[in-house]
């Protein structure tokens, strides 16, 4: 017979199952992405192919989309503290991204392309912020590495889901495009329905403060250290991952058939998928610094393959480290900014970090993209391992100096 327990040996409790308004939210975004990327996946070929539209054109409709999103997730995430209230912004902001897709569907020039593809961006911009803010209010303390993860899992699943959807209702209906648009409504309205009815949003942490403005002087002053440090790694991190866009340049380079060259994206989300749950939940048991060098190694182990590879199963390897990548880091620095910033600054801080990641990895981009040109493509990723070894220099002093 087994040896009985000692008496003084404790069973552990049961681990609480993750509140209903997470999971919820991670739907949400689930299906609001596929109906997003149903869209863009198809979009640069619908305004080259069938508008006439120039390369130029397409690159910059798409940088001022994005940087538009930057902005207005600043704004955003303060005006959700000001409030003392998340779930109205983030219903705003998914209802202006499925109100958009209709006009792609109906568009008949690049204007038409321009306002929608502004008004879906606005509408990313408005629900970021305050999403986040309200995954940390929702999830206890000791399970927001997990609540960030499966959101960021099932965000992710809708990556991978709606270009396979696009491609496949391609085939069936012979390239019509506006067809595919339209039936990317019908997972952007089911999106903003389920955010309606399906998270009950908890009060406000602090209501005396609700009134203060959250981007005045005094209240940044009041984000802790802790916090811009957060914010600064996180910026550091995204200037050493640049644009994936990149993962499929490099893919093309070695032999892939053109027309599989875009299941390279959707073998790196879905490695992403399915690793950012077990990693949110690692982030609650193991030091957040810890989880941060690994993931650093990882990214630089993905850079030195990606640099090397001349064989597409070198390059899916690469890309698999990728995503690995991602799956232990983006949860674990939502984790970190939750637990970092004052509960009714938390909309602003969510924010603020967005927006300098945002811009970094506009930098990272325009810094790959110039080695790539003038140097050629395995430079870029090994100046993306060296930028990723200046980040664990960065980590280690921070420990040696905290």
């Amino acid at each position: 017979m087994p040896p009985a327990p000692p008496p003084d040996a404790a069973p552990r409790p049961p681990r609480a199952a993750l509140p209903a308004g997470i999971w919820v939210l991670g739907f949400v975004s689930l299906l609001m992405d596929i109906s997003s990327e149903m869209i863009h996946s198809l979009l640069p070929l619908f305004m080259v192919g069938t508008l006439g539209a120039s390369a130029l054109a397409v690159g910059l409709i798409e940088g001022l989309a994005e940087a538009t999103a930057l902005v207005v997730k600043v704004f955003s995430g303060a005006l959700s503290d000001w409030l003392g209230r998340r779930k109205g912004l983030a219903l705003l902001g998914y209802a202006l991204g499925a109100l958009s897709k209709p006009l792609f569907a109906l568009a008949g020039g690049l204007g038409a392309v321009v306002t929608a593809r502004l008004i879906d961006r606005v509408g990313k911009g408005i629900r970021g912020a305050p999403r986040d803010a309200l995954v940390a209010d929702i999830a206890p303390p000791d399970q927001r590495g997990a609540a960030f993860g499966l959101r960021q899992s099932l965000d992710t699943v809708g990556a991978f889901a709606g270009p396979l959807i696009a491609a496949a209702l391609m085939l069936l209906w012979a390239n019509d495009f506006r067809a595919i648009f339209w039936v990317a409504v019908i997972p952007g309205l089911a999106s903003v329905a389920l955010l309606g009815w399906g998270v009950k949003e908890p009060p406000p942490a602090q209501p005396a403060l609700r009134r203060t403005n959250p981007i005045s002087r005094a209240a940044l002053r009041r984000l802790p250290p802790a916090y811009w440090w957060v914010v600064i790694v996180g910026g550091l991190f995204t200037l050493a991952r640049f644009s994936e866009a990149f993962l499929v340049l490099r893919a093309q380079q070695t032999g892939i058939p053109l027309a599989a060259v875009p299941l390279v994206m959707v073998a790196m989300n879905a490695v992403y998928a399915v690793s950012a749950y077990p990693f949110g939940r690692l982030a609650d048991r193991m030091d957040h610094r810890t989880l941060l060098v690994l993931g650093l190694l990882m990214l630089i182990a993905a850079d030195l393959v990606l640099a090397a590879s001349v064989h597409w199963a070198v390059v899916l390897a690469g890309v698999a480290l990728w995503g690995v990548h991602m799956g232990m880091t983006q949860g674990l620095l939502a984790t970190m900014v939750a637990d970092t910033a004052p509960a009714e600054l938390r909309g602003t801080a969510y924010g603020l970090f967005n927006l300098v990641s945002g811009v970094a990895l506009l930098l990272a981009s325009l810094l790959a993209g110039a080695v790539w040109d003038r140097w050629g493509a395995g430079w870029t990723f090994i100046v993306g391992a060296v930028i990723c070894v200046l980040t664990l220099l960065a980590l280690g002093l921070r420990r040696r100096t905290s």
